[in-house]
């Protein structure tokens, strides 16, 4: 099995991947959000701008 981020053999310890770095790269996009789906769906667009209000106005409530 090749690794997924570089396509170098994967090593045992960090399979699939070849190493902590190409692991900690994917670990990186999935938390970036890389990996995530589009979505057209209407609900899913209105959840996420409710979510980014939310989050501005908790930004705003921190001294700076």
């Amino acid at each position: 099995m090749s690794c997924p981020i570089c396509s170098r053999p994967s090593d045992e310890k960090y399979r699939p991947f070849c190493s902590k770095r190409c692991a900690d790269v994917d670990l990186a996009k999935w938390l970036g959000g890389s990996y995530a789906i589009p979505s057209d769906d209407p609900e899913d667009i209105e959840k996420a701008a409710e979510e980014a209000a939310l989050a501005f106005e908790d930004q705003q409530r921190k001294p700076h």
